[in-house]
């Protein structure tokens, strides 16, 4: 559940075809999922977190034996790479589809799968458990167990190794390795299925380089860096590495590879693998149907590796805020509208959009789960096809409720270097550019705040009780204007639009507007001189309003939730939320105060009252979709009080800690 049971609704889409029942468990907060509709049976465990339902091993057997269950799919997080889960399925009498209890037992500790894969002669990247073993630099320190990048760091130079390993072994509760870290590489996997019989098929590789925090947010296949003569070479690998690794199941073989061609091993993940998706279209093949057909003692049913038909493109959409380090969202997910989609959760027959998805229209997004909520694939005869094709589905897609990493995905996909196929792990470091929002023009943002405010009028006029056949705005004094004021991508703006008698529009303008004059002192007067070009209004309803710029015909579309209307046109979307005239006056924070930048739970307190802190000193960290989020001290000075204890859950806004500053 890791992932909003997207994974689940993809594992009983197979089962249904294959005549196999489903049994979906469910938390609290996640009874009204969609995973959970569409099981067959579903079983609760009482409680919200993770740790307190979905980990528990007892309660989860416990369900599946009450539901009658006679085989257990863990999905993909961490209950797949359990060794102790997986023996207490299979102690239970029920079939684990995944590898044996003992092979994840070795791949649970890196240090020990690398030293098997190198004994098998397949390149691995030297291991370094001591700062003093470090021979040169730079260096990554890794967590011995553990995966999704956690605890990952960088270190460039002696003096910080030391205490960068202790940091590390505090963050991620246990032992840590070095390796020497290779710059401008691609991240490559091979996905594979091993039978119990012996046989090993891999199915080309996937190019996953463009990644934040060492974690993958778009995938394809096939990579535009490996040729025929390397791929055959990183197939051979992983087929000899799953051999000395004793693997059964599906799973990928992870490589790093450099600009010169040379590749290590980094490591087997023994998971179906999030972005299997691209590999089901470009192989033709059901991957959870082959992963329950090794699972019930079947062999591979074909005899080598299938021919790549085209080419894959997958984006893993998330709540997150990528211009603000990533943070997490959450909220209610209003509307989730991917246009043009030709099938969900299965391999498609002929090119097109699949969409994989947890949620659905009002889901709301919590911080219990991981931050991704929707994969996105595209199949088409060409790379550059598919990239067109999925850069336009996400740039029209209506998403709403929740701040997401889509135009991000959009500037990406659409960048000349990505098109270009000039990918690494660096990839967003030296693009910062891919980091502005879709709707950036002053002329677009200002057209999507008209739009707003002549869909808002038009609702207006809908729901009044008398007098709603006038046109929109209209006025005995035709010099009057309508306004209203949102708070917009850069701050607060008011809109104005006049109409003339026969409904028209007159002129219209968007201006900043001070934060602090809303007590509309001078709002409403137009501008001596800029107002903007002449606009036609072709028709504007409460949901959608189609303007005339300047010879083209635009239509923009209005989606109000409260106060926020969402606007989507062709050039982006913007959420605007609508100030009122006579807002409530808002309470004061207390001076030097530190509130929750996300709903979490708080996870380590570092500090006690009457503690002398440093600048940038770590004071606690809330832990939240899966993720650890420092706050540190934004001066020196003296904590004066701590409000919350570990394990208390927040919301945004919330009081931490109180630092009286020196």
């Amino acid at each position: 559940m890791a992932d909003r049971g997207e994974v689940a609704r993809r594992v009983f889409a197979t089962c249904r075809l294959v005549g196999i029942e489903t049994v979906a468990v469910y938390s609290d907060v996640d009874a009204d999922a969609p995973h959970v509709i569409e099981a067959d049976y579903a079983v609760h465990l009482p409680g919200n977190t993770p740790s307190a339902t979905y980990l528990q091993t007892e309660a989860l057997i416990a369900a599946a034996q009450r539901a009658g269950a006679n085989a257990v799919h863990p999905g993909i997080g961490i209950l797949a790479e359990d060794p102790d889960f997986a023996s207490a399925v299979v102690e239970a009498g029920m079939i684990w589809v995944g590898p044996p209890p003992a092979t994840l037992r070795t791949l649970a500790d890196k240090i020990e799968t690398k030293k098997l894969v190198a004994e098998a002669q397949v390149p691995v990247l030297p291991t370094f458990t001591a700062p003093d073993q470090v021979p040169g630099f730079p260096v990554l320190i890794k967590p011995a167990a553990g995966t999704g990048g956690h605890g990952i760091r960088v270190v460039r130079d002696a003096s910080t190794l030391a205490e960068a390993i202790a940091s590390t072994r505090r963050e991620v509760g246990g032992e840590v390795f070095c390796e020497p870290y290779v710059g401008n590489a691609r991240h490559i996997e091979v996905p594979i299925l091993a039978d119990a019989q012996g046989a090993v098929v891999p199915f080309g590789e996937r190019e996953c380089s463009v990644q934040r925090r060492y974690q993958k947010i778009i995938e394809e296949t096939p990579s535009p860096a490996v040729d025929a003569a390397l791929r055959e070479d990183l197939c051979r690998a992983a087929i000899i590495a799953v051999r000395a690794l004793g693997y059964v199941g599906s799973g990928a073989v992870e490589f790093l590879l450099d600009a010169q061609g040379d590749f290590w091993f980094l490591e087997l993940t023994p998971t179906l693998q999030a972005d299997h998706a691209v590999t089901e279209c470009v192989s033709g093949y059901d991957l959870v149907r082959l992963q329950l057909l090794v699972a019930e003692g079947g062999t591979v049913p074909m005899p080598g590796p299938p021919p790549i038909r085209g080419h894959a493109i997958e984006v893993r959409i998330c709540a997150e805020d990528p211009a603000y380090a990533w943070l997490p969202a959450t909220g209610t997910l209003h509307r989730f509208a991917v246009p043009d989609i030709a099938g969900w959760f299965r391999p498609l027959a002929q090119p097109g959009l699949r969409l994989d998805a947890g949620v659905a229209d009002g889901s709301v997004i919590g911080m219990h789960h991981d931050p991704m909520l929707a994969k996105l694939v595209a199949w088409a005869p060409s790379r550059q096809e598919a990239a067109r094709m999925i850069a336009s589905a996400l740039a029209r897609t209506h998403l709403h409720g929740v701040v997401s990493n889509r135009d991000l995905l959009v500037r990406v996909l659409r960048h000349h270097a990505f098109r270009a196929g000039d990918l690494d792990t660096g990839f967003l470091d030296r693009h910062p550019e891919v980091f502005a929002p879709l709707l950036s023009s002053v002329d677009a943002v200002r057209l999507s705040c008209l739009a707003a405010a002549l869909a808002g009028a038009a609702a207006r006029r809908a729901a009044a009780p008398v007098l709603n056949s006038l046109p929109s705005g209209w006025r005995n004094v035709p010099s009057g204007s309508q306004t209203a004021v949102y708070d917009g991508p850069t701050g607060p703006v008011e809109v104005g639009y006049r109409m003339n008698r026969r409904g028209d529009l007159a002129g219209w303008w968007v201006r900043a507007v001070d934060p602090e004059e809303l007590d509309l002192a001078g709002l409403g007067q137009a501008p001596v001189a800029g107002e903007h070009p002449a606009v036609v209004v072709v028709s504007a309803d409460s949901d959608r309003v189609v303007l005339n710029v300047q010879g083209i015909r635009m239509a923009v579309h209005v989606h109000r939730v409260g106060d926020v209307s969402y606007v989507d046109s062709p050039e982006g979307s913007v959420a605007l939320r609508q100030i009122s005239r006579f807002p409530l006056p808002a309470p004061e924070a207390v001076e030097s105060s530190l509130i929750a930048p996300l709903p979490g739970a708080v996870r380590r307190i570092l500090v006690v009252p009457g503690q002398r802190v440093r600048a940038g000193e770590l004071l606690l960290t809330l832990e939240a979709m899966k993720l650890e989020h420092p706050v540190h001290a934004p001066s020196a000075g003296v904590v004066s009080s701590v409000p919350v204890q570990p394990g208390a859950e927040v919301d945004t806004g919330e009081l931490l800690a109180v630092l009286d500053p020196e």
